[in-house]
Protein backbone atom coordinates (compact mmCIF):
# COMPACT_ATOMS: atom_id res chain seq x y z
CA UNK A 1 0.00 0.00 0.00
CA UNK A 2 1.66 3.45 -1.04
CA UNK A 3 0.81 6.66 1.27
CA UNK A 4 -0.20 9.46 -1.12
CA UNK A 5 1.32 12.83 -0.14
CA UNK A 6 -0.78 16.22 -0.02
CA UNK A 7 -4.04 13.96 0.62
CA UNK A 8 -6.37 15.72 3.26
CA UNK A 9 -9.13 14.91 5.19
CA UNK A 10 -12.20 16.97 4.98
CA UNK A 11 -12.53 19.32 7.81
CA UNK A 12 -15.25 17.91 10.39
CA UNK A 13 -18.37 20.00 10.68
CA UNK A 14 -17.18 20.85 14.56
CA UNK A 15 -13.89 22.20 13.01
CA UNK A 16 -15.74 23.93 10.43
CA UNK A 17 -17.70 25.66 13.23
CA UNK A 18 -15.12 26.57 15.39
CA UNK A 19 -12.99 28.19 12.52
CA UNK A 20 -16.30 30.59 11.77
CA UNK A 21 -16.77 31.43 15.59
CA UNK A 22 -12.61 32.33 15.21
CA UNK A 23 -13.26 34.54 11.78
CA UNK A 24 -16.28 36.07 13.71
CA UNK A 25 -14.15 37.40 17.10
CA UNK A 26 -11.38 38.24 14.94
CA UNK A 27 -13.37 39.96 12.39
CA UNK A 28 -15.45 42.13 15.18
CA UNK A 29 -11.82 42.95 16.95
CA UNK A 30 -10.95 44.62 13.38
CA UNK A 31 -14.15 46.32 13.22
CA UNK A 32 -13.22 47.94 16.70
CA UNK A 33 -10.01 48.61 15.98
CA UNK A 34 -11.12 50.81 13.22
CA UNK A 35 -13.44 52.36 15.67
CA UNK A 36 -16.84 51.57 14.01
CA UNK A 37 -20.16 52.61 15.35
CA UNK A 38 -21.50 49.68 17.72
CA UNK A 39 -18.09 47.74 17.61
CA UNK A 40 -17.82 46.86 21.43
CA UNK A 41 -20.97 45.06 20.91
CA UNK A 42 -20.36 43.32 18.27
CA UNK A 43 -17.59 42.10 19.73
CA UNK A 44 -19.01 41.06 23.13
CA UNK A 45 -21.84 39.16 21.38
CA UNK A 46 -19.40 37.19 19.01
CA UNK A 47 -17.42 36.15 22.37
CA UNK A 48 -20.50 35.58 23.82
CA UNK A 49 -21.72 33.15 21.25
CA UNK A 50 -17.93 30.88 21.26
CA UNK A 51 -17.99 30.41 25.30
CA UNK A 52 -21.98 29.24 24.08
CA UNK A 53 -20.68 27.62 21.35
CA UNK A 54 -17.54 26.07 23.12
CA UNK A 55 -20.06 24.80 26.41
CA UNK A 56 -22.52 23.31 23.86
CA UNK A 57 -20.13 20.40 22.52
CA UNK A 58 -16.76 19.09 23.53
CA UNK A 59 -14.11 21.74 22.82
CA UNK A 60 -10.80 20.30 22.05
CA UNK A 61 -7.94 22.11 25.16
CA UNK A 62 -6.80 24.15 22.18
CA UNK A 63 -9.96 25.83 21.81
CA UNK A 64 -10.47 26.36 24.87
CA UNK A 65 -7.23 27.64 25.36
CA UNK A 66 -7.38 30.09 22.84
CA UNK A 67 -10.90 31.16 23.82
CA UNK A 68 -9.72 32.03 27.34
CA UNK A 69 -6.55 34.19 25.66
CA UNK A 70 -8.35 35.72 23.13
CA UNK A 71 -11.06 37.06 25.74
CA UNK A 72 -8.94 38.62 28.34
CA UNK A 73 -7.92 40.63 25.16
CA UNK A 74 -11.17 41.52 23.53
CA UNK A 75 -12.35 42.92 27.15
CA UNK A 76 -9.70 45.08 27.75
CA UNK A 77 -9.98 46.19 23.90
CA UNK A 78 -13.82 46.86 24.57
CA UNK A 79 -13.10 48.73 27.94
CA UNK A 80 -10.77 51.01 26.59
CA UNK A 81 -13.05 51.87 23.32
CA UNK A 82 -16.08 52.56 26.15
CA UNK A 83 -13.44 54.64 27.97
CA UNK A 84 -12.39 56.86 24.69
CA UNK A 85 -15.64 57.75 23.69
CA UNK A 86 -16.63 58.86 26.82
CA UNK A 87 -18.95 55.96 28.10
CA UNK A 88 -18.04 54.53 31.00
CA UNK A 89 -20.30 51.46 31.61
CA UNK A 90 -20.82 50.62 35.53
CA UNK A 91 -19.22 47.26 35.42
CA UNK A 92 -16.25 48.54 33.57
CA UNK A 93 -14.09 49.84 36.54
Amino acid sequence: MTVQKGVTRPASPRHVRGERIKDEVYRQMFLLEESRPSAEMGLALALLRAWIAADSKPASDEERDWLKKISAICLEMIEAALQAGGAVHPCVQ
